[in-house]
């Protein structure tokens, strides 16, 4: 219970106003610059929070699976397992018309690997096949958002797998999130605020420190400085109208002198290309760490 408290008292705390004021504007500025819907949430510390164009249904495109990571890793405290569990993996769990490095390098499958090597493969290369090998592992998608909400989480949804979103594109726009509602679980993981042993915990840490896509997002601006980042990415196709449904990052970042924040980009329906949609989340992020380094 303390937990779900803790979540709705942070909703209501704000970075103050006026100290605050400058990076709203210069977040807001970027924002309305670009041909597309782009929202934003910063959070300091567990503490002090800002958001910008929060109350919009973003696509969450694979930053879901962060909350499938920690469902996942719920999943095997109940049941007592390591993360060295072994998975069979069959040729026919390897899809081959989505993006897959696992399918990639076992194209015949016929292999095991433990949950951890799956998670990895999730949270560091966005592996699609790997995503829907885990929702099958633990039960479905449906086990993950119930997992998620239980932690007193709302403005978010997910149910629809990596295979589903491919098949009908339409479902992208079922798994959403507001921009608050992600930063705050990545907020969590970064505060060891989560109720989940830190065998696991931990282990999805510092694999998101260790992620591999999307680094002209949020990682960009803080290349060559003394910060580190943890994140997670979400990529979609272009739809029918030639727009990129959902380009996204999310992540935690850990100043040198202790601070932390947690920082959610996610943008909806984006008219530019994907270089320059990618600009607009490194842009943000500059600001917000130049801001942060600054105070």
């Amino acid at each position: 219970m303390r937990f779900r408290v803790s979540l709705l008292l942070l909703a209501f705390i704000c970075l103050p106003g006026k100290a605050g004021e400058p990076l709203r504007r210069q977040i807001q500025t970027i924002a309305d610059k670009a041909t597309a819907q782009v929202g934003v949430a910063v959070i300091v510390d567990g503490k002090d929070t800002l958001t910008v164009n929060n109350n919009v249904r973003y696509p969450l495109m694979s930053v879901m699976k962060f909350h499938q990571a920690l469902a996942v890793a719920h999943h095997l405290e109940e049941r007592g397992l390591p993360l060295s569990t072994s998975l069979r993996i069959e040729r026919q769990d390897l899809l081959p018309d989505t993006y897959s490095p696992l399918r990639d390098r076992y194209p015949q499958g016929g292999i095991s690997l433990t949950v951890g090597e799956l998670l990895a493969y999730t949270l560091q290369l966005s592996d699609n096949n790997a995503c829907d090998i885990l929702f099958r592992y633990i039960g479905g998608v449906e086990v993950a958002d119930r997992f998620i909400r239980s932690l007193g989480l709302g403005g978010f949804a997910l149910s629809a797998t990596e295979a589903d979103m491919h098949r009908h594109p339409e479902k992208c726009y079922d798994n959403w999130s507001t921009p608050f509602s992600v930063a705050l679980l990545m907020d969590k993981l970064a505060a060891d605020a989560l109720p989940i042993d830190t065998t696991y915990t931990h282990f999805i840490h510092q694999t998101l420190l260790d992620c591999q896509t999307g680094q002209m997002r949020l990682p960009a601006p803080l290349q060559g400085t003394p910060a580190r980042i943890g994140h997670k990415t979400g990529t979609s196709d272009q739809n029918v109208r030639g727009e990129w449904t959902g380009i996204n990052d999310a992540g935690f970042v850990l100043l040198p002198d202790g601070r932390r924040y947690a920082i959610a980009v996610l943008v909806k329906d984006s008219k530019l290309s994907l270089r320059d949609t990618e600009k607009v989340i490194a842009d943000i992020s500059e600001v917000v760490y130049r801001y942060l380094s600054a105070r």
